[in-house]
């Protein structure tokens, strides 16, 4: 899997994801459109990391475009594609919904439409814990039903995992499917909890804590993600040949396609998170309690079980080490 597509390049999985592929001796394409539903300095700062590598290069312009994700694909003849382009965020879909359709949906499937037709050998996307929307038993596990999201985010992303099986069922494309759970560290999503927080306590304003703070999340920082991504970039799905429709296994399937859970395996409550970005930056917080917000859900917790048994990996970064190395890159950053 020499030549990768990385979607998303300039985002923030997408841009730790490609650093790593291309200091591993990888040639990255990195297709990103930088729009602006963050700041875009950010996402070409991030680039700018990228294009120092002569093995990178960058494809500027939007996946729901189909003639030139047509073009891409032919011309370029990749070995993989990782997709994780996509329009993030549970509460930004309660105002902009059209916008997840164009770019989560309608873009993926010219990501499934360029895979085919150029014999793509593995296709590894995004998707995400909020897949289990209404779900309460925990920790969440790949085996368990997710036929309720509570955001349209959330059932786009369900929809990948249901697109990525029709293709790999009809043609045979190896498919993987990441639910990464509440992601964070340096070069992070400046609409995200710990950026927002970070960036309001060093400007003496108040945070917002929702759900008058009973929340709890199992957060994962940035480098156990990536490391995830990449050890299972060369481990190929497989038919599960013990799959039965009398009792259909939802994490596996009878063609080559397959779902992880990448997470830290332990729920942290909001609170203490709270406490130890509070304590990394040396000043308490101004806290501003909120009901929970539409869409949202009060718990995650990944069982990581498969990713264990199949690459041999378990996240293990701990809040304390992950929030301090956030704290740092953001200081250095924006010289707070």
């Amino acid at each position: 899997m020499q030549k990768i597509l990385v979607t998303g390049a300039a985002g923030f999985i997408g841009h730790n994801l490609s650093k790593r592929l291309l200091e591993n001796g990888r040639t990255v394409v990195g297709l990103d459109n930088l729009n602006d539903y963050y700041d875009p300095n950010l996402k070409r700062d991030r680039l700018a990391q990228l294009t120092k590598f002569d093995r990178f290069s960058h494809a500027d312009f939007d996946m729901a475009d189909r003639s030139l994700m047509e073009k891409l694909f032919v011309d370029e003849q990749f070995d993989s594609v990782v997709n994780l382009a996509a329009q993030a965020g549970v509460r930004y879909s309660l105002i902009n919904p059209h916008s997840y359709v164009d770019t989560n949906l309608v873009g993926f499937v010219n990501i499934l439409e360029g895979c085919r037709h150029t014999k793509v050998k593995h296709l590894l996307y995004a998707s995400s814990s909020s897949v289990y929307g209404a779900n309460t038993a925990m920790p969440f596990s790949v085996h368990d039903n997710v036929d309720h999201p509570v955001s349209l985010y959330a059932a786009s992303k369900k929809a990948n995992e249901l697109m990525a099986h029709s293709y790999s069922h009809l043609y045979n494309l190896p498919c993987t499917g990441l639910r990464f759970f509440t992601v964070y560290g340096p070069w992070g999503r400046p609409d995200m909890a710990l950026f927002l927080f970070t960036r309001a306590m060093l400007e003496d304003r108040p945070i917002d804590i929702f759900n008058n703070g009973d929340m709890e999340r199992d957060f994962t920082y940035i480098d156990d993600i990536v490391e995830g991504v990449l050890r299972l970039l060369d481990h190929l799905p497989l038919s599960n040949p013990d799959w039965s429709g009398d009792n259909p296994d939802p994490a596996s399937s009878y063609c080559p396609w397959r779902v992880y859970n990448i997470g830290n395996n332990a729920k942290e409550k909001l609170m203490r998170y709270i406490e130890v970005l509070e304590d990394c930056l040396g000043k308490k917080a101004k806290k501003n309690f909120l009901p929970m917000q539409n869409g949202d859900v009060p718990a995650t917790y990944a069982n990581v079980d498969a990713l264990v048994r199949e690459i041999d990996f378990k996240p293990q970064t701990t809040i304390e080490e992950g929030i301090k190395k956030f704290v740092d890159w953001y200081r250095e950053y924006y010289k707070k």
